[in-house]
């Protein structure tokens, strides 16, 4: 499992745009899909997509770009 989660739905085109900013950047990251669990709707509903980085429990939420992407992941580095 990666380090980093995409929370988000099918058919969302805001998660799909997302999920080709993070292939551009060449992070590894799994996706959830927020549909089949109810908490997880509840949480991210109206924010999705939303990144996870799950050792620290962060997010980035939705809006965020190239840069705003790479100082989320510079803020996570060992």
């Amino acid at each position: 499992m990666s380090d980093y989660l995409l929370f988000g739905t099918e058919g969302c085109h805001l998660c799909e745009e997302a999920e080709l900013l993070l292939q551009q950047t060449g992070l590894g990251f799994d996706i959830r899909d927020i549909i089949d669990d109810d908490n997880l709707q509840q949480r991210y509903g109206l924010l999705i997509p939303v990144l996870l980085h799950v050792p620290s429990q962060q997010t980035l939420n939705w809006p965020f770009d190239t840069p705003g992407l790479q100082q989320f992941i510079t803020g996570h580095a060992l």
